[in-house]
């Protein structure tokens, strides 16, 4: 039974750290379309985390919100972003407003931070919640840290998404959470995604370009 319990603690630990690599990977990553594929990825892993968490707390309700993340998340989302992004012939390169290392020693620093914040106020949790919360928590702030370094606004999208990601795997890691706040937060995201849609293709009329850096020179924001 022990045996049983442990492993699926290690599988659970691997899903979620799995979702947080790919954060990093998204930091990383300078092409667009690269950016699209390594999302899909995560929120596959988010899927497979919540499936596993609704098998593993015999709650049958996460599956529906594996169901949402691997349906919405990791084929609706990324392609729909692929459409707008050859639709609008958006350049397909991000320019940053760090360098990709002094970014990722700054998302090493959020995941440290998150570490630090997490376990203490969690020390009467077992240790499956404990670990699920600070990974999530990272994952929220390395999908800000995403919104704020990027100047294009897909991805500044995708790290808006990515941020939503890290507030599933924390809902469903989380023993007594219903299912109102997962689906709550499923629709609130769907319902920001269309908004973000529309203001694309704004955007796009108006100045011609989704690079943020652009739009704030044409404004006179920057000489």
């Amino acid at each position: 039974m022990s045996n049983i319990a442990n492993g699926g603690y290690n599988i659970a630990h691997l899903l979620d750290t799995g979702v947080l690599v790919l954060s990093f990977a998204l930091l990383y990553q300078r092409r667009l379309f690269a950016v699209l594929t390594i999302y899909a990825w995560q929120a596959l892993l988010l899927a497979a985390a919540a499936a596993w968490q609704a098998y593993a707390q015999d709650k049958p309700h996460l599956y529906a919100t594996a169901g949402i993340a691997l349906f919405a998340k990791a084929i609706v989302i990324p392609l729909w972003l692929r459409w707008i992004i050859v639709y609008l012939d958006i350049h397909r390169t991000i320019e940053t407003a760090l360098g990709i290392g002094a970014t990722l020693t700054v998302g090493v620093g959020l995941v440290a931070l998150s570490i630090l914040l997490v376990l203490p106020v969690t020390t009467m949790s077992g240790a499956l919640t404990r670990e699920s919360v600070a990974t999530a928590l990272s994952i929220v702030l390395l999908g800000l840290l995403m919104m704020i370094t990027r100047r294009n606004a897909v991805s500044q999208v995708v790290g808006f998404m990515s941020l939503e990601n890290g507030l599933i795997l924390a809902a469903v890691g989380v023993k007594g959470m219903p299912l109102v706040v997962e689906l709550s937060i499923a629709f609130e995201v769907m319902v920001a995604f269309i908004v973000f849609g529309i203001f694309f293709f704004h955007i796009r009329e108006r100045f011609d370009t989704l690079d943020v850096h652009d739009i704030e020179r044409f404004r006179g924001e920057r000489q």
